[in-house]
Formats: C-alpha cells, sequence, structure tokens
C-alpha cells in the first residue's frame, strides 16, 4: 500500500509509549497497534486528530505517500 503510517517514529520522538498513546486518544491499544504497524485499511478523521493533538504534530508527520513499482505515477 503507497499510504504508510509512521506513527511508530512520532511516539519515538515524542517519548511516549502504545499504551499511555491510547488511553490519551480513547482508542484500544489493539487499534493502536493495527494504525502503528501499517495494517489500518482507513483512519478517521477524529482519530487523526486526536493523534494529532496528542503527539503534537500534522497529519503529514503521520502519513507519508510511498508509491510502489506498480503504481501508476504521471
Amino acid at each position: 500500500m503507497p499510504i504508510t503510517v509512521n506513527l511508530d517514529v512520532m511516539m519515538a520522538r515524542r517519548h511516549i509509549g502504545a499504551g499511555e498513546l491510547a488511553e490519551k486518544i480513547g482508542i484500544t491499544p489493539a487499534n493502536l497497534s493495527i494504525l502503528k504497524n501499517n495494517k489500518a485499511k482507513a483512519v478517521r478523521f477524529s482519530t487523526l486528530e486526536a493523534l494529532c493533538r496528542a503527539l503534537d504534530c500534522q497529519p503529514g508527520d503521520l502519513l507519508e505517500y510511498r508509491p510502489g513499482p506498480d503504481d501508476d505515477v504521471p
């Protein structure tokens, strides 16, 4: 998938663990793990907003577009 979630990078920069972050933003540690490990198919804007607020970052700090070899980029 060409969208990569860099949540683990921001968590390391902010020195925050998964359990603490999950509690701060109101999701389960299991769902945070799905996001962190690039297994999510979608992210709610409310979750993205909560992550940005808790980590003091922008959405672009968490999400990155990386085209793959099969992607038709003009």
